[in-house]
C-alpha cells in the first residue's frame, strides 16, 4: 500500500524556486507612482519578492467605462515586473464589477435567500447566471489574455478572488430546476429522495420548486432540497470557472490558471472545484496567540495545508497569507518573533511552492489600510515586520530542491463537503455543536503530534478506483453520509489489507439524506462488524469514560451505543446505565482490519490510540523519534532527498532527535534537515 514519488513541474515552469510575493494594487498608487512604483520593486527585490499578483479587483481602472479599456498602467507595472525578474500571478478582476456595470445592467446584483436584490459595493455581489455578467467577463478576460500573452512577466492567471456566496434570481430558479431535472430521471424520484411527503411538501410540478428561502423555511422542511442547493452552487462556481477560463486557455495554453479558496469554506465543495483548477491556491489567516495555544492553531493549520494539497494531491500555491496582524480578526495581534517564518515554512512543509501574502503594501484607505503588509504605511525596510519578510526571502531561497517535491503519506483522513452539509442541516444529536469539522481536525492531530504525513480526502477519492491503494491507513470521523461506491471501496480496503477507523454517527445516510434502514451503519455494518443502536447526546457538563488498555480515558458529547456482532469488544463505557457495553471494537476482515470508536474523547484517548495504530500498521513517520508538544515533523521528497521540516508552535525551546543527532529549537523555531531517502 503505497505509491510511486512523484517530482512535479514548478508553478511556473520558467521559474525553478519557490515563489514569494503578495497581492500588489499598483492602481491604487496611480497618482505617485513616478516615486512609488519603481521604489516597490526595489523593496520587493530586498525582500526576496519574485512574484506579485497585480490587477485583483481592477476593474474599474481596466475598463473606466463600459467598452473603454485603459491598460496603459498594468503595461507599465508589468514592465517594471519583468525588469525587475518579477513573476506576474495576473488576476481577471471579476470578483467586482465597476459601478457603470451595476446602474446599466442591475440583474447583474445578486438576489438573496430572502429574495431581496443588492445594491452595488461589496465583492463577489454578481449574478454567476447573468448572460450580461458572462458577456462582460469574457470581453475583459479576452482583451488581457490578448494583451498580455507574451509578455515576459506572465506566470499564472488568477480567476476573480475567493469565489463564494449564492444568488437566487429568477435566472438562478430557472437554472437549478434545469439541474434537478438531469440529476433525477423524473418527478416521482425526486420526491422520493427528499422524503417530501414530509410536512405535505410533495411537488405537483417541476415549477413549483424553488431554492431554500428565508421565508417559509424550506430548507429545514427537506434536507434533501438544501443539499442539492449546495451541490448546484458548486456546479455554478465550476462553470463559471471554464466561462472565465475559456478565453485565457484559448489564448495562452500554458500559463496555469486558479482561483484562491478558503480552507473549510462551507459554501463550495473544493474537491469538486479543484477538478478545474490547473493548480490549487488558498489563502490562509491562522489566529496566532504568542502562547502555547498556538499548538492547536498549528494544527488547525496544518490540517486545511494538507486538505488543500490533497484537493489534487501535487504542490500548491499558498496565495494570501498575513505577515503580521490580520486586520479582520476579533484581536488583531501581531505575530511574535519567528511566527512569520513558522507559518511560511509550514505552508512549504505540507506542499505549497509557494509564499505569498495579502498584502505588500499597506492601502491608505478601505477596511484593509490596517493589515499586515511587507511595507507599512512609513514605506521603507526599516520595519520589523518587512525584516521578518526579507528572512523568509533568504530561507526559501535555499530551498530550491523542495520545488515540486512529493509530500508521501501512508494515512488518510476524511473530510467531505456532503456529510458536512447534511450534517449541519440535521435535527439530533447536538444541533449546532455537533462539530464535524472540530471532530475531523481531532483525529488528524493526533498524527500530526506523531509527525505522520497526513493526506486529507473525501468520498469523491475513496470511491476513485484504485485511490485507497496508496494508504496503509483510512480514518473517517462521523462518517454519516455514505455516497455510492464509498461503502463498498472501504471494504474492499479493509479486506486487502487496510486499517480503517470509524466513529459515532457513521453510516446514517445516503446522498439524498435519506436515512438507511435495517440498522447503522447502514452499508458499512459488516466491515465494521456493529450494529448501532442508539446514540446519547451529553449535556456539556456530562462525563462518561472509555475504558481501554487498562486506562479510563474520558468520554464526552456523543456516546453510541453498540452490539459487536464480528467485531471483538476491546474497550468498554465506565458510567451511566451502558458501562460494560463496547466504546471500542475492531473487526478483522479479509487481511486487515475495522475499528470503531464509539464516543467523542479527548486528546488523550485518541494520541494513545493512534500511538499504536501507527506502529502496528507500520506507518511512517517523519522521524524515529518522540516529538515534544507543540512540535511536528513534516517530509517533503525527490525520492532520494528527504527535506525534513521541523516545526516548534510554542514560546518554549525544544530539541529534536534526527537521525541520532539532536536539533535545536528555539521558541517558534524550525528547521530543514537534508538526508538520503531510505
Amino acid at each position: 500500500m503505497n505509491r510511486p514519488i512523484v517530482r512535479h513541474a514548478p508553478v511556473v515552469g520558467r521559474v525553478p524556486h519557490l515563489l514569494h510575493g503578495g497581492d500588489y494594487n499598483p492602481d491604487q498608487w496611480r497618482s505617485t507612482k513616478e516615486t512609488t512604483w519603481r521604489e516597490d520593486m526595489r523593496l520587493a527585490r530586498l525582500a526576496g519578492i519574485n512574484t506579485l499578483s497585480v490587477g485583483i479587483f481592477a476593474w474599474a481602472a481596466l475598463e473606466p467605462e463600459e467598452g473603454r479599456y485603459d491598460f496603459g498602467w498594468l503595461d507599465e507595472i508589468l514592465d517594471l515586473m519583468a525588469e525587475h525578474d518579477i513573476t506576474a500571478v495576473l488576476a481577471t478582476p471579476t470578483g467586482a464589477r465597476p459601478g457603470w456595470m451595476s446602474r446599466a445592467y442591475p440583474e447583474v446584483l445578486r438576489v438573496n435567500r430572502d429574495r431581496t436584490r443588492n445594491r452595488h459595493g461589496g465583492r463577489h455581489n454578481h449574478c454567476l447566471t447573468s448572460p450580461v455578467y458572462r458577456e462582460k467577463t469574457t470581453a475583459i478576460n479576452t482583451a488581457l489574455a490578448e494583451r498580455y500573452k507574451d509578455h515576459p512577466a506572465l506566470g499564472v492567471w488568477h480567476l476573480s478572488n475567493e469565489y463564494g456566496g449564492e444568488c437566487h434570481c429568477d435566472l438562478c430558479q430557472e437554472r437549478f430546476r434545469a439541474y434537478l431535472q438531469d440529476r433525477f430521471d423524473s418527478l416521482d424520484d425526486l420526491n422520493e429522495a427528499w422524503w417530501s411527503a414530509f410536512w405535505a411538501k410533495t411537488y405537483a410540478d417541476w415549477s413549483h420548486i424553488e431554492s431554500p428561502s428565508e421565508h417559509g423555511r424550506g430548507e429545514q422542511d427537506i434536507h434533501g432540497l438544501e443539499l442539492e442547493w449546495r451541490r448546484f452552487t458548486t456546479e455554478q462556481f465550476v462553470d463559471f470557472y471554464l466561462h472565465e477560463t475559456a478565453p485565457l486557455k484559448a489564448i495562452t495554453p500554458d500559463v496555469p490558471c486558479t482561483t484562491n479558496l478558503m480552507g473549510t469554506y462551507p459554501g463550495i465543495d473544493y474537491f469538486r472545484l479543484a477538478q478545474v483548477l490547473d493548480v490549487v491556491s488558498w489563502d490562509s489567516y491562522p489566529e496566532w496567540t504568542g502562547t502555547a495555544k498556538d499548538a492547536d492553531r498549528g494544527a488547525r493549520a496544518s490540517f486545511l495545508h494538507d486538505l488543500t494539497r490533497s484537493l489534487k494531491g501535487k504542490p500548491f500555491m499558498l496565495m494570501e497569507s498575513s505577515p503580521s496582524a490580520t486586520n479582520w480578526r476579533p484581536v488583531a495581534k501581531l505575530h511574535r518573533p519567528g511566527v512569520h517564518l513558522l507559518q511560511s515554512l509550514q505552508a512549504v512543509a505540507h506542499g505549497s511552492d509557494t509564499v505569498q501574502y495579502f498584502q505588500f503594501r499597506k492601502g491608505r484607505g478601505g477596511s484593509e489600510k490596517f493589515h499586515g503588509a511587507v511595507v507599512d504605511h512609513q514605506g521603507t525596510e526599516h520595519t520589523r515586520v518587512f525584516k521578518d519578510v526579507a528572512e523568509v526571502g533568504a530561507r526559501l531561497a535555499q530551498l530550491d530542491g523542495v520545488v515540486g517535491t512529493d509530500t508521501p503519506a501512508d494515512v488518510a483522513v476524511v473530510y467531505d463537503w456532503h456529510l458536512r452539509w447534511a450534517l449541519d442541516e440535521q435535527k439530533g444529536l447536538l444541533q449546532q455543536r455537533t462539530d464535524y469539522e472540530g471532530a475531523v481536525i481531532a483525529h488528524y492531530r493526533a498524527f500530526w503530534e506523531q509527525g505522520v504525513p497526513t493526506d486529507v480526502i473525501d468520498s469523491s477519492l475513496i470511491a476513485r478506483p484504485g485511490h485507497l491503494d496508496r494508504y496503509k491507513v483510512l480514518v473517517a470521523p462521523m462518517l454519516y453520509m455514505l455516497r455510492p461506491g464509498v461503502a463498498e471501496a472501504i471494504d474492499a480496503f479493509v479486506q486487502r489489507g487496510g486499517t480503517f477507523v470509524a466513529t459515532y454517527a457513521t453510516g446514517y445516510v445516503d446522498e439524498h439524506d435519506r436515512t438507511f434502514l435495517g440498522g447503522f451503519p447502514g452499508p458499512l455494518r459488516e466491515t465494521l462488524g456493529i450494529w448501532a443502536e442508539e446514540i446519547d447526546a451529553l449535556y456539556p457538563e456530562d462525563r462518561n469514560a472509555i475504558e481501554w488498555n487498562g486506562t479510563s480515558y474520558e468520554a464526552v458529547e456523543l456516546c453510541e451505543l453498540i452490539h459487536a456482532e464480528t467485531a471483538e469488544a476491546v474497550g468498554a463505557y465506565g458510567a451511566d446505565f451502558y458501562a460494560g457495553r463496547p466504546a471500542l471494537t475492531v473487526n478483522r476482515r479479509g487481511e486487515g482490519k475495522a475499528y470503531f470508536i464509539a464516543a467523542r474523547t479527548g486528546a488523550d484517548f485518541l494520541a494513545d490510540f493512534y500511538g499504536a495504530l501507527v506502529a502496528e500498521a507500520g506507518v511512517e513517520r517523519a522521524v524515529d523519534a518522540d516529538l515534544p508538544a507543540g512540535v511536528t515533523a513534516q517530509v517533503r521528497t525527490d525520492g532520494t532527498t528527504d527535506h525534513v521540516f521541523l516545526l516548534n508552535f510554542t514560546p518554549a525551546p525544544a530539541a529534536v532527535e534526527v537521525g541520532g543527532a539532536p536539533v535545536e529549537l528555539g521558541p517558534f523555531g524550525t528547521a530543514v534537515v537534508e538526508r538520503p531517502r531510505a
